[in-house]
């Protein structure tokens, strides 16, 4: 088995409320690091670790993480729609892996995925269905969330897996860093509100261009500094990446607490999970070694936003 990661970070505000001409060109420069990343690297499979933002996972039964066997995308902020390109029996063969370790997968046969999942699939091979995949849910937003070690616990049982498929995987990290953006909270919420976060009814395209429109503003009133929302952190983002980066020191990440990565990073800097699993997987194969890094703080997209890539270690 030959592997790698990529990790990248997403924001349904890229191309609605863009920072400056020089820090969209330099993003764009590392996402084309990474696409030649790819493209040399020529994956078979790409496993790829994303959350989703009460579009596909609601309350009702809200997993801490979950493989699908098929997958549709819901196509909002603008992002595509329709079915992913998902290997199944390859979802089907890391499923019992997974499971046959002792992590106790949730495992969805007809998985729905937002624009967590397909902006970077959209970025990294122009679509959502021109690769085989199989798509991974970590919860980064629902609380409560449980321990970051049981999140390196199901990288590290999806790493030994895929290693028996004997082919060349690619796994894709989409989220973070350090984020705050107005996802709504079930405690206190709206009897209205707090159904919706239970039971998903799907909104109408009116209710779905409202709530997106909130989106857009609320990322204009963070660049402009008009907001309550955490502060972006970038002492706190560079220091995942630096953990993430050595093997030796990810375990370390098995010590980081609900409450401080909320109180470092915002609200959403949990979606750092899809990272560490990722990186955990890679981790499961072997030495490796951080590649390419990018790291800076968009406000307007209200990210820290991170593009990384990392393969094996020769021998």
């Amino acid at each position: 088995m030959t592997a790698a990661v990529v990790g990248l970070s997403h924001s349904p505000l890229i191309g609605k409320n863009d920072p400056a001409p020089d820090v969209v060109a330099a993003v764009d420069a590392a996402v084309d690091e990474a696409r030649a990343f790819v493209r040399a690297f020529d994956p078979e499979l790409v496993v790829l670790y994303a959350p989703d933002h009460y579009n596909g996972f609601f309350y009702k039964e809200m997993p801490p993480f979950c493989l699908a066997t098929e997958a549709h995308a819901v196509g909002d902020f603008g992002s595509s729609a329709g079915p992913l390109s998902v290997d199944a029996k390859a979802a089907q063969a890391l499923a019992r892996g997974v499971l046959d370790r002792g992590v106790d997968l949730t495992v969805s046969a007809r998985m729905t995925v937002d624009h967590g999942f397909t902006q970077p699939l959209e970025v990294l091979f122009d679509g959502i269905a021109n690769v085989p995949v199989v798509p991974v849910f970590v919860n980064g937003v629902a609380t409560p969330l449980g321990p970051v070690s049981r999140i390196r616990a199901l990288g590290t049982a999806v790493g030994e897996a895929a290693a028996e498929l004997d082919r060349r995987v690619l796994f894709v990290a989409s989220g973070g860093l350090s984020h705050d953006p107005p996802v709504p909270v079930l405690e206190g919420a709206p009897p209205r509100v707090a159904d919706a976060l239970i039971e998903g009814h799907p909104p109408t395209p009116e209710q779905r261009a409202r709530g997106e429109e909130r989106v857009i503003q609320a990322g204009r009133d963070y660049a402009a500094g008009s907001t309550r929302m955490i502060p972006l952190s970038p002492e706190w983002d560079n220091l995942v990446l630096d953990t993430l980066a050595d093997r030796g020191r990810l375990p370390e990440v098995d010590s980081w607490t609900v409450d401080w990565m909320a109180a470092e990073g915002g609200g959403s800097a949990h979606e750092v999970r899809t990272w560490v699993a990722a990186f955990a997987s890679l981790a499961a194969t072997g030495a490796y070694r951080m590649t390419s890094r990018f790291y800076t703080p968009v406000p307007e997209w209200i990210a820290g936003f991170a593009v990384a890539t990392a393969q094996q270690e020769a021998g």
